[in-house]
């Protein structure tokens, strides 16, 4: 997704989506729901909101706040407040320790769904109930129906989509803790998924559920690389979960190919399920393990994934929001094959789905699915942020009511029991598809980055970094990881930027002076208020990039799942400010690089 402002889409409303001439009874009746539930967007929203009140009208935290069984619109947002996670944690931290009661939710609390781990502190645990499953399961099963309008014959071959699950844990009142897609892929309706020829995976149950994050990955890849021609999509569920399986492919070719040459599985891989099942797959094949080592020993990696699977048509992975970095990496490695963002969910709510999975990463928009929640926006403004009280309710804006090119934060009511809950996003308004309006990711709500008065937010500083990244094509060179954190030690303070560069011609790095050049490329690219303390305040020094040497991101990678962080869910940390993860970048910087200039600023210039 390319951050900042971006040109609307000329046509607001998007037109119905047409069954392709081979489409299954199946995908007919999938796409036809969606055009019956986007055609009665506020209808359904309403009878949603009637559905979860009623079903959780005798809940402790429903009663707290007066609504006596009342299931109207009016009525809820009268009396219901708008809340933070923080204000749900002590009735949250009651059931993690073994309160059965009905606080949230009518039904029984199944398990916690975690965070992916990458805030400060410890992760939200976001209370699940086991039917909630069902409706999950249809959001998945609208997607490939979608995408099938778009990419023909996907059901000749099979996906290669690199998926892990984490070891759970248990909270003090014994309910199991643990990713949002760990729970699925544990669950029953993904090991026991009926046979569908859109979704045949490479990835045999056993190596996707197994722990151990070497094991799953080397067998994985090792059937990936069996099936190389029927694989015609390859991807993860974030972008830099499918760059860590083309690094792990780099490290461990020789020993796949071995395997693949003479037909025996690793002494590495030592899960019993998956040496059963690699048993009946893996036989010898020279030839493929030949092919394999040719490709892999070349120093040229530029396309290898359209190399080793020359059928695939896409890569499915999200490249939205942080993950819009990537792009570049990606690129390098598939030729420039399109990348699909299929869907819109987090541990708290699935929210809907991209209606236009092919188009550009800059114009990926997510078409809220007004059954899966009852939503809420609160109206975005970085010049003038609203406050929120319990005893004034804010004017919220529902689903059906937001306006094209205006900004807002979500807010969520689930049947799971979270109640005008604020997630985080901010959203743009891009178009309307039917009367439900599609929605850009544009940045979670947390800023970044802050030395003074100054807030630079996740969005600004990707900008920066591509405007930045401008100055290192002539030496063939890329910016493929990225954080941040703010020195604020020193005096004055100043923002701290550590790249991991692919320098694709190492006779011919970037000099001292174009990074430091970099540096001042970022200033000017941030909000007015940091060039004023930067210029006028004198209140932030000269920004400073720290290159790190190559691997160090994924080290950093390998601290994060050692404390608990998902594979599945890991994303890179944009601000740092923990000493073991500062200590490990720092011991791998290679060169320092500060801004030789001040970025211009006059009063006149507020963006």
């Amino acid at each position: 997704m390319a951050c900042g402002s971006e040109l609307l889409s000329p046509s607001p409303i998007e037109q119905p989506l047409a069954p392709a001439p081979a489409c299954d009874e199946k995908s007919a009746k999938a796409l036809q729901f969606i055009e019956e539930v986007t055609k009665n967007t506020d209808s359904v929203q309403e009878r949603v909101l009637e559905e979860i009140l009623h079903q959780n009208a005798d809940t402790e935290y429903l009663k707290r706040f007066g609504l006596n069984g009342a299931t109207d619109r009016k009525t809820f947002k009268s009396k219901i407040p708008v809340v933070t996670y923080e204000d749900l944690q002590p009735d949250i931290q009651r059931i993690a320790n073994g309160d059965r009661s009905p606080i949230f939710c009518a039904y029984p609390i199944s398990e916690f769904l975690t965070s992916s781990g990458t805030s400060a502190g410890e992760r939200k645990l976001m209370p699940f109930i086991h039917e909630e499953l069902d409706r999950r399961q249809l959001l998945y099963s609208l997607l490939m129906p979608v995408m099938n309008q778009y990419v023909p014959d996907l059901d000749k071959g099979k996906a290669l989509h690199f998926l892990f699950v984490k070891a759970e844990t248990k909270t003090p009142g014994g309910l199991v803790a643990r990713p949002v897609l760990t729970s699925y892929y544990k669950s029953e309706h993904f090991k026991n998924r009926p046979f569908d020829p859109y979704n045949l995976y490479t990835s045999p149950n056993e190596a996707i559920l197994c722990p151990d994050s070497f094991q799953s990955m080397y067998t994985q890849m090792l059937c990936g690389l069996i099936m190389r021609h029927q694989v015609l999509r390859v991807g993860a569920v974030f972008a830099s979960g499918l760059l860590r399986a083309i690094r792990f492919l780099q490290l461990n070719w020789q020993q796949l190919s071995h395997d693949i040459s003479t037909g025996t599985l690793s002494p590495k891989i030592t899960d019993p399920s998956i040496r059963e099942c690699m048993a009946k797959l893996l036989k010898p094949d020279p030839e493929l393990a030949e092919f394999i080592t040719m490709e892999c020993s070349s120093e040229d990696w530029e396309r290898i994934i359209t190399r080793i699977w020359p059928n695939t048509k896409y890569l499915d992975v999200i490249v939205t929001g942080a993950m819009a970095q990537y792009i570049p990496t990606l690129d390098y490695y598939s030729g420039g094959l399109p990348k699909a963002c299929t869907m819109y969910g987090s541990s708290e709510c699935y929210f809907g789905l991209n209606l236009r999975p092919i188009s550009d990463p800059s114009d990926v928009s997510y078409t809220i699915m007004p059954n899966m929640g009852y939503f809420e926006f609160i109206p975005h403004d970085d010049s003038s942020p609203l406050t929120l009280s319990r005893d004034s309710p804010p004017p919220l804006v529902d689903l059906a009511d937001v306006e094209v090119g205006k900004y807002y934060e979500l807010v969520i009511t689930t049947y799971c029991g979270l109640n005008r809950y604020r997630v985080g996003d901010i959203l743009q308004v891009t178009r309307f598809y039917n009367t439900a309006p599609e929605f850009r990711f544009v940045r979670r709500k947390n800023v970044l980055l802050s030395i003074d008065s100054d807030k630079t937010d996740e969005s600004e500083l990707q900008r920066g970094i591509e405007n930045a990244s401008v100055l290192l094509k002539e030496f063939n060179t890329t910016v493929v990881e990225y954080t941040s954190y703010a020195d604020t030690k020193s005096i004055p303070g100043h923002y701290v930027i550590y790249w991991e560069l692919m320098i694709k011609n190492a006779s011919r790095p970037p000099t001292n002076e174009v990074l430091n050049q970099c540096c001042l490329a970022m200033e000017e690219s941030l909000n007015s208020v940091y060039r004023q303390g930067r210029v006028a305040d004198n209140s932030i020094g000269p920004l400073e990039i720290r290159v790190v040497k190559n691997g160090t991101f994924e080290e950093l990678m390998d601290y994060a799942i050692s404390r608990g962080a998902s594979i599945n869910q890991y994303k890179v940390p944009r601000c740092v400010s923990f000493t073991p993860i500062m200590e490990l970048l720092d011991s791998r910087v290679v060169s320092v690089h500060f801004s030789p200039a001040a970025p211009h600023w006059t009063p006149e210039r507020r963006r």
